[in-house]
């Protein structure tokens, strides 16, 4: 973990319905409120996907509420792109907009590229297994770049 901890990540994909909002939830689970964590997608025209709530509540994250957004939608909301010090890139396409987004804005960019499940399997059991792969891919690249799990919330989880 040569890298600082960031005081703000925001991890994008494709359709902010799969990697990116697995990848808001494990962060915010493993490190709590270090940092200030959204997700956003290039698109948003999907909910999110069935599949990564059930793969993503297997760890306890919880993604029923989560609500999909485009980086068109926060900008309109408000939300300044420039206010993160990482964007974390799930997916070839998000890493391109991303890139384009911060041109003039001084941000890490960073591209994890993690497998797109969906698609993938023909049996609900192939399918749950794909995407338990691509969050256990996220889980791992997380503890790489950031580090074991804050200690607050390992006390949070005892308490």
């Amino acid at each position: 973990m040569s890298k600082r901890f960031p005081q703000s990540v925001l991890f994008c994909c494709d359709h902010n319905a799969v990697r990116s909002p697995m990848a808001e939830a494990m962060m915010k689970q493993l490190y709590g409120q270090r940092a200030y964590v959204q997700s956003a997608g290039v698109h948003n025209d999907l909910e999110v996907d069935g599949f990564a709530i059930a793969v993503s509540a297997e760890l306890g994250l919880e993604l029923e509420r989560h609500r999909s957004r485009s980086f068109e939608e926060m900008v309109q909301w408000g939300d300044d792109l420039a206010q993160f010090d990482l964007i974390v890139s799930l997916s070839p396409a998000s890493q391109r907009a991303a890139l384009e987004l911060t041109r003039f804005a001084h941000i890490d960019v960073e591209y994890w590229p993690i497998m797109d499940p969906t698609g993938l399997g023909e049996s609900r059991e192939a399918k749950l297994a794909a995407y338990r792969q691509t969050r256990d891919q996220i889980r791992t690249r997380m503890l790489e770049r950031f580090g074991p799990p804050s200690a607050d919330r390992t006390r949070e989880k005892t308490a």
